[in-house]
């Protein structure tokens, strides 16, 4: 096979016309030749193997084992694929194939742009290895924190793993996988402090779109993400029930979630009763709070936090785990204890009036 022409275009095989799959999977071919037995076995990314036997039985079993050995990728590779392509051809077709059908992918789009911006997206896969990553690692923790590093890394490693496990890019390792960020668990405990919530909606309607203080208090009411607040469409809401289906979450996962009178109030006193609840960009609403944030005069107070502040609410109204698992739509316990942070003076005075005789 020529590899010149644009090898990483025929090795993913799009734009050529190539059939990756049965490239990847082709048996080796076993022919007599001038009374003996010629195995050869052609794998895309990997130089031709081939040998003779006196018997056909030998000669197959040759070409399992080659085989199985390119499967666990314990040959050598064909260093011209490598040598043609570089990182940024494997990220930016994840960008374009891969990203947009994830949930959250215009954040991973960005992420993904940055990355792209920089010089080790021009090195060679050759001659990438776990000491650029860990360069590109020292250079960004002195502007970023390690957790932040390792989120905005994800895509990056994802992308190498699904070149080499589905695109058939024969990288014997993914240098991702060789080298550590050292993050520290970084769990938020942040909650509401006194007067801040009075503060946020005060200042929140002196803004301009009449939707943000309804998504703030709605948030609050019901624990669910911003994604899921934004994405809901009235057609999702049984008032009659008190609850809304929410049909796409971050883990894939379908629920129904029950309102709070609260919750009732804030949607009852909307307009429209068609399409979404909340019509306003993500983008839009990420900058409404910056700017709501410096006009309550509060810091260090995320959108998110407010589905912490909800989850410990529903736990010291004395909701059981299963049942707030229901709500929030965590299906790994350890997760969601996370985000279970009472309040310390209410605990002591439950605490006092248990031990009271």
């Amino acid at each position: 096979m020529v590899f010149r022409l644009s090898a990483f275009r025929k090795l993913n095989g799009f734009r050529c016309g190539h059939n990756l799959d049965a490239l990847e999977t082709r048996m080796a071919s076993i022919r007599k030749r001038k009374g003996k037995w010629q195995a050869q076995v052609r794998r895309l990314g990997f130089a031709p193997e081939i040998r003779t036997f006196v018997t056909k039985v030998d000669a197959q079993e040759w070409a399992r084992t080659i085989e199985t050995k390119i499967d666990r990728r314990e040959l050598e590779p064909d260093r011209r694929i490598l040598d043609e392509t570089t990182l940024r051809d494997v990220i930016t077709r994840y960008r374009d194939e891969i990203v947009p059908a994830k949930k959250g992918g215009e954040v991973e789009v960005i992420v993904l742009n940055a990355f792209l911006r920089h010089s080790i997206c021009r090195k060679r896969l050759s001659h990438l290895g776990a000491q650029d990553f860990a360069s590109y690692r020292d250079e960004r923790l002195r502007v970023v924190s390690a957790a932040t590093l390792k989120r905005q890394l994800n895509p990056v490693r994802s992308a190498l793993n699904i070149a080499r496990k589905e695109w058939g890019l024969p990288l014997r390792t993914n240098p991702l996988s060789e080298f550590g960020l050292g993050a520290q668990d970084n769990k938020r405990e942040r909650r509401l402090r006194k007067g801040e919530l009075d503060r946020l909606v005060l200042a929140a309607r002196k803004t301009r779109n009449p939707l943000i203080v309804p998504i703030v208090l709605f948030a609050l009411e019901t624990g669910m993400r911003r994604g899921e607040i934004l994405a809901m469409q009235w057609d999702h809401i049984n008032l009659e029930k008190r609850s809304v289906v929410i049909l796409e979450s971050k883990n894939g996962h379908s629920r129904t979630i029950p309102l709070t009178p609260r919750a009732i109030e804030i949607l009852q006193g909307l307009n429209g009763r068609t399409g979404r609840v909340f019509p306003v960009a993500a983008n839009a609403l990420r900058l409404s709070w910056v700017r709501l944030m410096e006009r309550a005069s509060i810091e260090d107070l995320h959108f998110h936090d407010l589905r912490h502040e909800a989850i410990s609410r529903f736990f010291e109204m004395g909701l059981t785990v299963p049942e707030v698992a229901s709500i929030s739509g965590h299906r790994d316990v350890r997760m969601l204890m996370r985000y279970a942070h009472a309040d310390v003076s209410r605990l002591s005075a439950r605490i006092a009036m248990a031990m009271q005789p």
